[in-house]
């Protein structure tokens, strides 16, 4: 497996084209099943990539790229996982579960963009820090197997907001 990503940003690129390509079958699914399966597999895709995001590729990079960017990237992940955990536990035919879907799509969408810019963007800026990039992907191939069987054999719990304070209602 390891063999296929040359370092961890392209594993995390793989990460991205995956869950962008789920997001475009979703748009096309008609039928409920469809749509649950898919919203599913989207949910399941991020919560184990922004697991393997924020305990392993982030902290490696604190204090050696601008903390903004990183501050921005668990916010944006926070964001993300408020509505993860709604579409989990919703159905296709209940109020505001497409809308919330194609949201989250636009978030992931600018979360990626932010990530993926030439020059400025996160991943630019890691390729030039003091990181080995090999190890980094080993250990993110690891935990990510490790997610993919949890997910598999018993599901992954609720997303866990770091950044977000909930308030309870």
């Amino acid at each position: 497996m390891a063999e296929s990503f040359t370092d961890a940003i392209a594993l995390l690129k793989a990460d991205h084209r995956k869950v962008e390509d789920l997001f475009e079958k979703f748009e096309g699914a008609r039928s409920s099943d469809q749509k649950q399966k898919l919203a599913k597999e989207i949910c399941t895709e991020l919560k184990i990539h922004t697991l393997i995001e924020e305990e392993i590729f982030y902290p490696a990079y604190r204090g050696k790229i601008e903390d903004d960017t990183l501050d921005e990237a668990y916010v944006e992940h926070d964001g993300a996982k408020i509505l993860i955990n709604d579409i989990e536990a919703a159905s296709p035919d209940d109020d505001f579960f497409d809308a919330k879907v194609k949201v989250l799509s636009e978030e992931i969408k600018h979360h990626v963009h932010e990530e993926e810019m030439p020059s400025e963007g996160m991943f630019a800026q890691c390729r030039k820090a003091d990181v080995d990039l090999v190890e980094l992907r080993d250990r993110m191939l690891a935990r990510k197997s490790e997610l993919l069987s949890q997910a598999k054999a018993s599901g992954l719990p609720p997303a866990q907001p770091k950044t977000i304070n909930l308030l309870a209602a």
